[in-house]
């Protein structure tokens, strides 16, 4: 019998984090699911999997979701950090607790989980994360100021992560979503992006899914566009 794996997703009762939890169930994951509405709680034991209603946002919170996968499964072998939205102004209009709640929302939001799941991943030999970002992390956009700033700082803590886990087995990458279908809908959103069509949460999770995967088991510190040609790399 091959050994069980588990994955970690973060604010993951709706959106991009309930898909990937969805395609990881469906690759043989065992999952383990957060988030603030309970939508995740449900989703986890919908998939066989345990979940914690509570918020990325707090210590405590992952701690139990961390802490209620190990009494599960002994084990964790995949983390997917994903994020909700925060604070959106006119850019010398945001004030210093909305920066500060953008890096809650963005960053931070990224950093606990990964801080709780390395020490148990170094011990068992390795493991994965992936962040989900956006793709206005290096083209940003004034239309989501606190997220382009606070995710530009995630892609320079994964490259850091990399280098200091990239030998121990441990590798983190960031998906770079760009207009996605758990987001409204708009013609002009729309025309903008060479395909043509808004991308679906199920591709996202599927990107995700690979970057976990042996098959990505040389890439590391990457940002990985998934955004339909709005960005291109030369």
């Amino acid at each position: 019998m091959s050994e069980v794996k588990v994955a970690l997703i973060t604010a993951g009762g709706s959106g991009m984090g309930a898909a990937a939890a969805r395609k990881l169930a469906a690759d043989g994951y065992r999952v383990a699911v957060l988030s603030s509405s309970g939508k995740g709680e449900a989703l986890a034991n919908e998939l066989g999997g345990v979940g914690v209603t509570g918020s990325n946002q707090s210590n405590d919170d992952v701690k139990r979701l961390v802490n209620q996968a190990m009494e599960r499964w002994g084990r964790i072998d995949a983390l997917v950090n994903s994020a909700g939205h925060g604070p959106r102004a006119p850019i010398l209009e945001i004030s210093d607790e909305d920066w500060h709640k953008g890096m809650e929302v963005y960053f931070l939001s990224a950093v606990r989980p990964t801080r709780l799941v390395t020490p148990i991943m170094e011990a068992q030999g390795g493991g994965a994360i992936v962040n989900i970002s956006t793709a206005w992390a290096f083209e940003p956009s004034p239309m989501f100021p606190t997220s382009a700033v606070a995710r530009a700082g995630l892609a320079s803590f994964t490259k850091i992560f990399a280098d200091s886990y990239a030998a121990k087995n441990i590798r983190m990458n960031n998906v770079l979503p760009g207009w996605i279908d758990s987001l409204p809908a708009t013609d002009e959103r729309r025309d903008s992006v060479p395909m043509r069509r808004y991308g679906t949460s199920e591709e996202i999770a599927a990107t995700i899914a690979f970057l976990l995967s042996e098959g990505a088991g040389y890439i590391t510190g990457q940002n990985i566009r998934v955004d339909g040609g709005i960005a291109r790399s030369v």
